[in-house]
C-alpha cells in the first residue's frame, strides 16, 4: 500500500465527501420540516455541521477498513440517519417520497455544482492536479450516493420512494423487509449485482445528463 497515494486519495474526497453526506441528510430533515416533522430539527440534525451525521463505523471505519482489505477496489459506507416521524408528515404517505426524494436530489445537483466548478477551473486554464481531482471526486462521490441511495428497496431511499407510490397494502406488504433490506442490499453490493446493474448504468446516465446541462457553459470556453 503507497501511503503517500493514500493520503493524496483521503485529501481528495475528503471535503466532497463531507459536503455529499452533510447536504444529503440535513435535506431530508430539512423537507421533514417543511412537510410537518420536526423530529431532525428538534434533535438539531437539520444542520450543515458534518459531526452531526458522521457515523464512526459507516462513515470512518468501514470505508478504510474496506480501503485496505481490497487495496481500493471496493468501498461502501452510510452517515447517521436523520430521524423522520413519517406519521407526523400532514400527508404521510405523500410526502415520504418528498422527504425520501430530497437526499439524491440534493447530491445530484452537487454533482451539477462540481462539474460547473471542474469546467470553469478547466476553461480558465487552471492546471493544479489538486483542485481539478477534487471536483472529479466530487462529480463521482455524488452521482454514487445518488444512484446507490435510489436503488428501490427500504431503507434506502428508493425503497421509501417505493412505498410511498405503491398501493396501500402493497406498501405495508413491502415495508417489512426494512429491518432486514441493509443486510440485503449489502448482499447484493457484494455479490456485484448492485454495480453491475444498477449503479453502473445509472451513474452512466448521470454523466449523460451533466454533459447536456453544461453543454452551453463549455461552449463559453471554445
Amino acid at each position: 500500500m503507497d501511503i503517500n497515494n493514500l493520503v493524496q486519495t483521503v485529501l481528495i474526497y475528503a471535503l466532497p465527501v463531507l459536503f455529499a453526506i452533510t447536504i444529503h441528510e440535513a435535506a431530508h430533515g430539512y423537507v421533514a420540516r417543511a412537510l410537518g416533522d420536526n423530529t431532525a430539527y428538534a434533535m438539531g440534525r437539520v444542520t450543515l455541521n458534518p459531526i452531526k451525521h458522521v457515523d464512526p463505523m459507516g462513515t470512518i471505519l468501514m470505508p478504510l477498513l474496506l480501503y485496505f482489505a481490497t487495496k481500493g477496489a471496493f468501498l461502501f459506507g452510510y452517515a447517521k440517519p436523520v430521524p423522520v416521524n413519517f406519521g407526523h408528515l400532514r400527508h404521510p404517505k405523500r410526502d415520504m417520497i418528498w422527504v425520501a426524494l430530497a437526499g439524491p436530489a440534493s447530491n445530484f445537483l452537487q454533482a451539477i455544482l462540481w462539474a460547473v466548478a471542474y469546467t470553469v477551473l478547466v476553461g480558465s486554464g487552471v492546471t493544479e492536479r489538486f483542485f481539478l481531482e477534487m471536483c472529479k471526486a466530487g462529480v463521482l462521490v455524488n452521482l454514487v450516493m445518488w444512484a446507490f441511495n435510489l436503488f428501490p428497496l427500504p431503507p434506502l431511499d428508493g425503497g421509501r420512494i417505493l412505498v410511498g407510490l405503491l398501493p396501500r397494502r402493497l406498501a405495508w406488504s413491502f415495508s417489512r423487509i426494512e429491518p432486514w433490506g441493509f443486510f440485503i442490499v449489502l448482499g447484493l453490493v457484494l455479490v456485484g449485482i448492485v454495480g453491475t446493474y444498477w449503479l453502473r448504468p445509472l451513474i452512466g446516465l448521470g454523466y449523460v445528463i451533466l454533459d447536456f446541462l453544461l453543454t452551453p457553459l463549455t461552449a463559453l470556453f471554445t
